[in-house]
């Protein structure tokens, strides 16, 4: 199920960087899924396990991903960006938000309504000043057909 391919102690970095296959689970397998197993498989229970790629081979049932294993959050934190954690709280919290994005999302989407209400007025106006262009067209066109029907009349009486 779990085949190593790739298993280097970074000295430099102070992590342990693992590159695994998992088979028969592509489409199936999420990451913290992915965590357990490596955990797991590696026995590194208290250890900080970061994913860095988990990626599907076209054709194949397998994901190939790599992994990153630090003794330390405080080191994790400060050699990766700061985006991979994020994904993988919200991965882990289902997406909770703090308070500062909620206010932050609040103020966007009011801002987001205020710009659709404006859009809703312009188009209001818009077609409030075509029905009279168009009244205005109306009766014009009711002028004229009568006249054409006059002229049109006499030519039938004729013949």
């Amino acid at each position: 199920m779990v085949e190593t391919i790739r298993d280097v102690k970074n000295n430099l970095l102070s992590r342990r960087e693992i590159t695994c296959t998992f088979k028969g689970l592509a489409g199936k397998l999420k990451k913290l899924e992915a965590i357990d197993i490596v955990s797991k498989q590696y026995n590194l229970d208290g250890k900080v396990i970061v994913p860095i790629m988990l990626k599907n081979d076209t054709g194949r049932p397998m994901i190939s991903g790599i992994f990153y294993v630090y003794d330390d959050e405080k080191l994790a934190h400060a050699h990766l960006k700061p985006a991979i954690f994020k994904r993988l709280e919200k991965a882990k919290g289902g997406g909770e938000k703090t308070e500062g994005e909620a206010k932050e999302a609040a103020a966007k989407k009011e801002t987001k309504e205020k710009s659709v209400e404006k859009k809703e007025v312009q188009a209001e106006k818009k077609e409030a000043k075509t029905p009279e262009k168009k009244e205005a067209k109306e009766t014009e066109d009711k002028k004229e057909k009568p006249a054409k029907k006059e002229s049109s009349e006499p030519k039938e009486k004729s013949k």
